[in-house]
Order: structure tokens, then C-alpha cells, then sequence
């Protein structure tokens, strides 16, 4: 590590000077001519110039009065737009919903009925009767219906 002891010269500012330029004192009487100003900052340096008031904005125009009937034309007018698009809703649901239900009858009236076909074929492989198995030994009833 490098230190350095050298001492430095001390830094010089320069100091620039501005003088402000006078208004002309041929302004119309109705120009107000501002004052000059200054200020002296903390470090000693003098800052001259011009106060500025602030500028003020324009007042606002006053707005005209909306009209109860006006307010209540237009509120009336969203609640109807509203509730139409509800009922809408409404309707597109209940049709989807009937529609689920229509084909879930038809779902189960096809397994219903697949059921029913698989019970008649295969009840035709035993014709006569119903086997039972005791020990080994096939024994056949037949069943009379009158």
C-alpha cells in the first residue's frame, strides 16, 4: 500500500460576477417592474436577480348543475342493461343445464339398456334351467313357469 503524505496546494474558485440588466425606464406606467434582489449563500458567494411571484393559476369555470332527472334517466338506463344481461345469463344456463340433463338421460337409459341386452343373451346359453355344483357333481332343475 501506497500512502500519500505530499501536501496539495490549496484549490482556487473562480468567481464569476453577474450584474443584473435594468429594465428600460421607458415601460408603459400600467408594467409593474420588479424589484432586484440579493442573496447571500452560506459560502459567502451573492446571488442578485429579479423576485418572481409565483404564477397563479387561472380560476376554475364553476361546472353547470346536473339535473336529478338527468342522473336518474342514466342510473335507470345501467340497472336495465344490467338485469337484461342477467336474464341472459339466466337463459344460456338453464338451457346448458337442460341440455346436461337430456344427455344424461340418454346416458343412462343406453346403459340401462345395455344391461337388459347383456342379461337376455346371456340368460339364452342356459336353456332349461339353472346348474348348481355340489362336490363335484353337476345337477341340472329345470324350472316350470304355469
Amino acid at each position: 500500500m501506497h500512502s500519500d503524505h505530499t501536501t496539495r496546494p490549496p484549490t482556487t474558485r473562480a468567481v464569476e460576477l453577474h450584474h443584473p440588466t435594468p429594465l428600460p425606464t421607458t415601460a408603459p406606467a400600467s408594467v409593474a417592474v420588479p424589484t432586484v434582489a440579493s442573496i447571500v449563500l452560506p459560502d459567502g458567494r451573492v446571488v442578485t436577480g429579479y423576485a418572481i411571484s409565483p404564477m397563479q393559476p387561472e380560476p376554475l369555470a364553476a361546472k353547470p348543475p346536473v339535473s336529478r332527472a338527468a342522473v336518474n334517466v342514466a342510473l335507470g338506463g345501467v340497472g336495465f342493461l344490467a338485469v337484461s344481461g342477467g336474464l341472459l345469463l339466466l337463459t344460456s344456463f338453464i338451457a346448458a343445464l337442460a341440455a346436461l340433463v337430456a344427455q344424461l338421460v340418454t346416458l343412462a337409459a343406453v346403459i340401462f339398456g345395455g344391461w337388459i341386452a347383456v342379461q337376455v343373451f346371456s340368460a339364452s346359453g342356459h336353456r332349461g334351467g339353472t346348474t348348481v355344483n355340489i362336490r363335484k357333481a353337476v345337477i341340472k332343475r329345470s324350472h316350470f313357469h304355469g
